[in-house]
């Protein structure tokens, strides 16, 4: 029979083998390192040492859709380049999440592909669909909560935060504390979104959470398209994508947005002596949690430093990074554990109760489907 035959040819060859000085039958092959570009971990191409060397060669990281004022992006990329000494650009710093997804497809061939993604959930799913992402699982992969990684390591988490509502106290009189709140006349021409729910991970979020204030559920966003329109029809919402500049300008003196963007604002308003007071709220009546997720391109022009920047943004300083501007690492937990957290960081994040919940990734996509599909018409007039 073929197994036996099989068999015994394995057993002469370990006989063979015995009288070599190295090695046994029962050795592990030592593996072969593999190119960063197919590496799925930093073991695959000889440890930490070998995927940095790597990446200093190629010395370069292309992102996009990464402003200085988001989760602290401006120290993680200083952090990086000085650590590393690689060179990271920035394409697009405004963009939306859909953009980071277009630009994977539109400049896959010529060099100026972005090597990493930062996006919401949904995107990240849907890139993921369309093939166009690599698994690479970094080195605390098995501290990220299981409902914050694809099992395949195609993305997985990094940060998040709460929708909250942002108010500048010197333009509007009374504060909106809930999603109830901004029905109210006085908001007239006051509320704005960060970005069109259609392309931006954060004004999708937003959208989510009207939806679960007003009798919404994962499995049903049409409630918060309806609340949009309704703000929509009696003038409350403007169709202006809110970011600290047109605050500034008192063009946006309502922003319903992530609270790390929304408290970082407020201490870039307090170092510039602008003319803003501006407070943040974390709605009871529609709370809402998500994480931004990061991913490598499949077709990376720097799949080293794509790799190592992954376990940069993933380790205890980049992570503390993000705590220090409110964001709240998704290791958060493992490394209070560890105690590698910045606590005092940590007793600066703002106080919500309960334990958040989150969207299925078929809850997220169907979602996704409706606001694509509903949005426009709903807030058009």
């Amino acid at each position: 029979m073929p197994a036996p035959r099989l068999r015994t040819a394995t057993v002469g060859v370990c006989l063979a083998l015995a009288v070599a000085p190295l090695g046994g039958c029962g050795d592990k092959p030592t593996p072969v390192p593999r190119t960063p570009a197919a590496a799925t971990s930093a073991a695959d191409v000889g440890g930490m040492a070998a995927l940095t060397a790597a990446a200093k060669k190629e010395g370069s990281l292309n992102t996009i859709a990464l402003p200085r004022d988001w989760a602290n992006y401006g120290a993680l990329i200083d952090g990086f380049e000085k650590k590393y000494g690689i060179k990271v650009s920035v394409e697009n710093p405004e963009g939306s999440s859909q953009d980071e997804v277009n630009a994977l497809k539109e400049h896959r061939r010529d060099g100026r592909a972005p090597d990493v993604i930062d996006v919401g959930g949904s995107f990240a799913q849907s890139a993921a669909h369309q093939g166009l992402l690599t698994p690479y699982k970094v080195a605390p992969w098995d501290g990220i909560p299981k409902e914050q990684k694809d099992p395949h390591a195609l993305w997985y988490n990094n940060y998040g935060g709460y929708v909250s509502i942002g108010c500048d106290a010197k333009r509007v009189k009374t504060c909106p504390a809930t999603f109830a709140d901004l029905r109210k006349p006085e908001y007239k021409g006051k509320v704005a979104l960060n970005g069109d729910p259609t392309r931006s991970g954060s004004a999708f979020a937003g959208v989510y959470a009207a939806a679960l204030a007003n009798g919404g559920s994962f499995d049903d966003i049409q409630p918060g398209i309806d609340f949009f329109a309704e703000l929509s029809r009696n003038g409350n919402f403007i169709p202006v994508e809110s970011t600290p500049a047109t605050i500034e300008k008192g063009q946006t003196p309502i922003s319903i947005d992530w609270d790390f963007l929304n408290l970082g604002y407020a201490d870039e308003f307090r170092r510039k002596g602008a003319d803003v007071d501006w407070r943040t709220a974390i709605p009871f009546d529609g709370s809402f949690a998500e994480y931004y997720a990061q991913a490598v391109n499949k077709e990376a022009p720097h799949p080293a430093a794509a790799r190592l920047w992954q376990e940069y943004i993933f380790s205890p300083e980049g992570q503390n990074l993000r705590l220090g501007a409110y964001a709240r690492p998704v290791l958060m937990d493992a490394m209070a554990k560890d105690g590698t957290l910045d606590k005092a960081a940590a007793e600066n994040l703002p106080t919500v109760e309960g334990t958040p919940t989150f969207p299925t990734e078929a809850q997220r996509e169907k979602a996704r489907q409706t606001v694509n599909r509903e949005w426009a018409k709903a807030v058009s007039g």
